[in-house]
């Protein structure tokens, strides 16, 4: 696959250090652009002796991190994880392979399942420990996934709906081979990370904290007094493609009470906003989907609603586009801080508090002359009844404390004139 020519290879991750302790780093700090074609969200990282330099894709719902290590990829640094070793998952399969020996080839490894949600299948490959490269420092001891792509023949493909220059996935779910709970552990860092998704490249980069939370932006706006904060809850059902008999899901939900479109409150005839014992409902947050989904039950009395009060706010409604419904000539759209003056959407929330999603967030700019409301019909047989994509998502900061099992959030930093890129420890 060819290499994408994008601003993406202009930098590398980046560290901050601390004296804190010659064992820890505090924080880690991962720069995040955004795909413009693909729409999805990722970072820079070099993997292995020499150096790879590659773009993996930030997935909040992914279990591990995974690269293509195929026949252009090698490293002196690469040690397998043996089947029998401490570090081996328990239920992992064990592989092997008739040589030539190199990284994602070797006997009696440890198996590692390769999840793309964009094939909705797993694959094969192997676990091991390799250099990563951060800022010219190398960091041992992260246990990777690493799989030939060129192993795979017929659909699906191992890097399927990946943008072109993407190698792999850096999986941040709630589990022991997510990069925040590696890092943490690694460098004795606090178990908690933030993430903040740039809307565009041209207003700067995004970026994942590791071990810390930012705490101010550049016009000194206290971050800590703007967030509101929620229960993180899980769901008992695996949401993955293939998961084991009684596991339960590693993705991010939160409790969804109602919701309110300018204020009002949709009548929802519906128990999907609950969990039911076989993890069917809920909400969860996704970077995989680049826009808000919802069960059918539930997408059309909000577009409905959606659509009555933008008339009231003559807002001049113009031809569909999919897969939105709700379109709406540019021209006649106000202009507010926090974007599109468009109906609000409020999330209320388990504790009482509301995530409210503005124009900025609400609204998408498909064409230069039509707008449209952001949220697809995920159709009636959807498991999860709400998927908060990663549009409703940008420039918003999201603290995950997975020691106390909470969620914090922004609201949209535009209410408090700043962005992701603004942000700073």
């Amino acid at each position: 696959m060819a290499p994408h020519s994008s601003s993406s290879h202009v930098f590398l991750l980046s560290i901050a250090l601390l004296s804190m302790s010659c064992f820890s780093l505090s924080p880690l700090i991962l720069p995040i652009g955004k795909d413009p074609k693909t729409l999805l969200f990722y970072s820079q990282v070099s993997i292995g002796t020499p150096r790879h330099n590659m773009d993996l894709v930030i997935d909040l719902g992914g279990p591990i991190v995974w690269y293509d290590c195929n026949t252009h990829y090698n490293s002196s640094s690469y040690h397998p994880v043996s089947c029998d070793s401490k570090q081996c998952p328990s239920g992992s399969f064990c592989s092997g392979c008739n040589g030539p020996f190199k990284p994602g080839c070797s006997n009696n490894t440890c198996g590692a399942n390769i999840l793309n949600p964009f094939a909705n299948a797993i694959f094969t490959g192997d676990t091991g420990e390799d250099a990563l490269t951060i800022a010219g420092t190398k960091v041992s001891g992260l246990l990777t996934g690493c799989t030939d792509s060129q192993g795979f023949t017929g659909e699906p493909r191992v890097l399927q709906g990946l943008p072109p220059s993407a190698k792999g996935i850096i999986g941040l779910a709630r589990t022991q081979l997510a990069l925040p709970t590696q890092i943490s552990s690694l460098f004795k860092l606090s178990r908690r990370f933030s993430l903040c998704l740039t809307s565009s490249n041209k207003y700067g980069l995004g970026n994942l904290y590791i071990g810390a939370s930012p705490r101010s932006t550049v016009k000194n706006v206290d971050v800590s007094k703007i967030m509101q904060r929620t229960s993180i809850i899980v769901n008992p059902v695996s949401t993955a493609p293939i998961s084991s008999e009684g596991e339960a899901s590693y993705e991010y939900f939160i409790d969804v009470k109602s919701i309110k479109i300018g204020g009002k409150a949709l009548n929802l005839k519906t128990p999907l906003l609950s969990i039911d014992k076989k993890g069917n409902g809920g909400t969860k947050l996704s970077t995989m989907d680049p826009f808000t989904k919802l069960h059918s039950t539930i997408y059309k009395p909000l577009v409905r609603e959606f659509m009555k009060q933008a008339s009231d706010k003559k807002m001049k409604k113009v031809q569909s586009i999919a897969p939105f419904e709700a379109c709406y000539d540019f021209k006649s759209l106000g202009r507010t801080k926090t974007g599109f003056d468009a109906p609000t959407i409020d999330l209320v929330l388990g504790n009482g508090v509301q995530w409210t999603i503005y124009g900025g967030n609400s609204m998408v700019l498909v064409k230069k002359d039509v707008a449209c409301l952001g949220v697809v019909d995920g159709g009636k047989n959807a498991m999860t009844a709400v998927v908060i994509g990663a549009h409703q998502l940008e420039e918003n900061l999201l603290e995950f404390d997975l020691v106390s099992n909470k969620l914090g959030f922004s609201n949209s930093l535009h209410l408090h004139n700043a962005m992701c890129s603004q942000l700073r420890i």
